[in-house]
């Protein structure tokens, strides 16, 4: 039979602004203001010795790294042996954490502001012939950070591996889809995807969702600055060229505006996202009722994204929507329900109606654009 607990009401607590008291769960002040029995233990230093190294490369955005890098670091840290330190090299600005990550030594080399694939396989090369990794880890994402470890692997001739969904120290194992060949009609069927696995190679390109980045361990997170890219490049940069918010994929949109079968005013929810410059996307169920094309679904069966804010207008968030939407930055949701899973998952809820809501923010938007405009008109 378990004892009963009794618990402290002289407890630590809080007084909120409404004046609601609130106590801190795990506090006692018989134990020095925490319960030990409810305190977390720090992680263990992973690497005890600096023998040798491994070498994880990401690109940064906006100062940190998005999930799939954060993975690639994360491979290292978990095939890297106790005397072998991690060192992750970061294209951009880091304001991360990089002992949380399991890194050892950090160097944080400032990105080209064009492209220059180039310039930062040189500056990679270095890193490669001082360090001498065992092995590199990169996210195999394209651009830039793929496109960087192909690269790598063609100077270097070293064995690589691409698409690569599971990892140990005895090998990997990569996706690829095999072509079909009919000698009667000579034509190439492509075949679903299989899996082809071969022993560790130098350079890893991970696939996303390859490796659980939750460390039991942490690492010494030691920072260096490395040098400035050098300006100079083979390749020319075109420029940029701005494109309607209806021709940017959804998985490349930054801004998203989102509706769900609560949107009944198409006309207006339309030109709420014409005005913000934002791709459009739809829950399934909107998608299923012919309001928006299958191709602006988000969900687990439509297209995942990551935008740095999605606002979502009269969604309720299943759980196959609430996984599309996991890596984007801020959501803000618009409902009538607060109890919707969508306004648990939000950084910011509204909880009023879509359409209200709507009409209001557009005409906020475009009051501000004739201010700034007429601004810009008294300036010039």
């Amino acid at each position: 039979m378990n004892p009963i607990r009794r618990v402290n009401p002289r407890r630590p607590y809080t007084l909120s602004d409404a004046g609601v008291r609130r106590i801190e769960l795990g506090a006692d002040t018989e134990n020095g203001g925490r319960d030990p029995r409810r305190a977390v233990a720090p992680k263990p230093l992973r690497a005890t010795e600096a023998l040798r190294c491994v070498l994880a490369v990401a690109h940064s955005d906006r100062g940190e790294l998005d999930a799939h890098a954060r993975q690639a670091v994360a491979a290292a840290a978990l095939l890297a042996a106790h005397d072998t330190w991690v060192h992750l090299l970061v294209f951009g600005e880091f304001n991360g954490d990089a002992g949380a990550l399991g890194v050892d030594r950090l160097t944080v080399i400032a990105a080209s502001p064009a492209y220059a694939p180039d310039t930062e396989l040189a500056a990679l090369l270095v890193v490669m012939n001082r360090d001498r990794p065992l092995h590199v880890f990169l996210p195999d994402n394209g651009l830039p950070d793929g496109d960087l470890g192909r690269r790598l692997a063609a100077a270097t001739r070293e064995t690589v591996a691409s698409h690569v969904v599971e990892i140990n120290r005895d090998g990997v194992a990569c996706l690829y889809r095999p072509v079909n060949h009919d000698p009667t009609t000579l034509s190439r069927q492509p075949a679903g995807p299989r899996r082809a696995r071969r022993p560790l190679p130098r350079i890893v390109l991970l696939a996303p969702d390859a490796v659980d980045d939750r460390l039991p361990f942490v690492g010494h997170g030691e920072c260096t600055r490395g040098a400035a890219l050098p300006m100079a490049s083979a390749y020319r940069d075109q420029g940029t060229r701005t494109l309607a918010a209806q021709e940017v994929d959804l998985e490349e949109a930054d801004l998203i505006v989102s509706a769900g079968n609560g949107v009944r005013d198409l006309d207006g929810f339309h030109a709420l996202a014409d005005e913000l410059g934002a791709a459009v996307g739809a829950s399934r169920v909107a998608v299923d009722d012919g309001r928006f094309a299958r191709a602006q679904q988000i969900g687990a069966t439509g297209k995942t994204v990551s935008a740095s804010a999605y606002l979502a207008f009269g969604i309720s968030g299943a759980v196959q929507h609430l996984q599309g939407i996991k890596d984007c930055r801020h959501v803000i949701a618009i409902n009538l329900d607060a109890a919707a899973p969508l306004v648990r998952r939000a950084d910011l809820s509204i909880i009023d109606d879509t359409q209200r809501v709507a009409q209001a923010l557009l005409a906020q938007v475009k009051q501000a654009r004739a201010v700034h405009r007429n601004r810009e008109a008294a300036d010039g």
